[in-house]
């Protein structure tokens, strides 16, 4: 009998971020990150806004570099920061056609968060995780 341990597929977080309005007040937002492995460049935030959960999928490396570099193109924007207190935060801006939301997460969070995504997928080796024959046949569909 064959008793290898099972890898996990899936990496997911619950952290609270600081949405900032315009005046720079914060207020707590639940969310959760989680990374599949079946998609191994994307991560996916998701908010609990009263009774709805908004969704935002964007890059693993974006999320990654946004904590050491302000980086980002179109949507979603990261950068590095300090808080109000002296700690560490990385500021996630995301951008719709309804709006925009400006929020701060600790980093040691996000570093944690990625840390575990690497054990999964290492940061280079994604493209050795894709089924392309699967995501062909999606496009053809």
């Amino acid at each position: 009998m064959d008793t290898a341990p099972v890898t996990p597929m899936t990496v997911t977080r619950a952290i609270t971020l600081e949405l900032i309005d315009q005046s720079g007040s914060a207020t707590p937002l639940a969310a959760q990150l989680c990374y599949d492995k079946s998609d191994p460049y994307a991560v996916t935030a998701s908010f609990v806004t009263g009774p709805t959960e908004v969704r935002w999928v964007f890059a693993r490396e974006l999320l990654a570099e946004g904590l050491y570099e302000p980086t980002g193109d179109g949507d979603v924007h990261v950068w590095p920061c300090i808080d109000a207190r002296g700690s560490a935060v990385t500021i996630l801006e995301l951008t719709s056609p309804d709006g925009e939301a400006l929020m701060q997460a600790r980093s040691r969070d996000l570093t944690e968060f990625l840390a575990n995504t690497e054990t999964l997928v290492p940061a280079g080796s994604e493209s050795d995780f894709v089924d392309f024959t699967a995501a062909l046949q999606d496009l053809l569909r």
